[in-house]
């Protein structure tokens, strides 16, 4: 895995819809799966939300702990 896309998970937003403008780590996991049955859109936002789908689904996020920005 390109660890890039590790760091775009924590700094990059949605850029549309209802969780616009919240970071790709913090959508909540059913919209993710609503996004895994219709199909993830195309080129770099598919990949950061699959991702991040895959990292919920295994139980990962502990990986983006150390990376997230503190609030």
């Amino acid at each position: 895995m390109d660890s890039s896309i590790l760091l775009d998970l924590v700094s990059k937003k949605m850029p549309f819809g209802k969780y616009k403008d919240r970071l790709i780590c913090d959508i909540p996991e059913h919209y993710l799966i609503w996004f895994k049955r219709q199909g993830f859109p195309e080129g770099k936002l598919g990949v950061w939300l699959e991702t991040m789908y895959e990292i919920r689904l295994n139980g990962l996020e502990h990986l983006l702990d150390r990376i997230k920005p503190k609030r």
